[in-house]
């Protein structure tokens, strides 16, 4: 059985086979004994996203991975950093700090600070992010076409990732179909990607992609 710790757009956690090409976390929400999920989804506001390999570093997900056997972060994972951020991570100084420092530049140039502090983004997302209590923003089609790349939104039956002017849409296992914009946009829609990281992506904070939205984008080129 997979273990519950796969991130969906919204930032719910689940349960799927699928791999994921980035891992990260919210804190300790895991029982070590049982390997499952505590009643709480994050312990923290940082909600980081990190490489998946580092140092050579091996953690045993959901296990005691902290010196003297105690119980370390519960190991999260993601399609590709987009969804991440749509889920309202942000890059981890710590593994991925040229990523966070791109980031934290992004967000100063978005909001005019000379100095970024950590610790106001984390505050700002976890007022936004859809997981810890942010409400989601309705999208019509005008709005659709001013989503920079790497934002998410959905229509309540799929959820689409912006690129190059096309909506990839969605899966666990990659984006399996890309969209013209007007081939979507009479439904219902609500951006999914937290208003500061739409901020971010606009100051031209470019997202790692998963190697499905690359062969889709491949694909469209005439």
């Amino acid at each position: 059985m997979p273990l519950q710790n796969r991130v969906d757009p919204f930032g719910e956690i689940h349960a799927t086979s699928e791999r994921g090409s980035f891992t990260g976390n919210r804190g300790i929400i895991h029982d070590p004994e049982t390997r499952t999920l505590l009643n709480r989804r994050w312990a923290t506001k940082a909600w980081i996203t990190c490489a998946l390999e580092f140092k050579g570093v091996r953690r045993v997900p959901m296990g005691r991975n902290r010196p003297g056997n105690k119980t370390g972060w519960t190991e999260l994972f993601f399609l590709d950093e987009v969804t991440a951020l749509a889920a309202g991570h942000r890059p981890c100084f710590y593994c991925r700090r040229h990523r966070a420092k791109a980031f934290a530049a992004a967000y100063a140039g978005a909001f005019g600070k000379e100095h970024t502090n950590v610790d106001e983004i984390d505050a700002r997302l976890h007022r936004e992010r859809l997981a810890s209590g942010g409400q989601p923003v309705e999208l019509d089609r005008h709005g659709l076409h001013l989503l920079p790349d790497g934002a998410m939104f959905s229509d309540g039956a799929s959820d689409y990732a912006v690129r190059s002017g096309k909506a990839l849409r969605w899966s666990f296992a990659g984006y399996d179909a890309a969209l013209g914009f007007d081939d979507i946009a009479d439904t219902d829609m609500c951006i999914v990607t937290p208003a500061t990281t739409l901020a971010v992506l606009h100051q031209g904070y470019a997202p790692e992609w998963h190697p499905s939205a690359e062969r889709l984008s491949a694909e469209a080129v005439p």
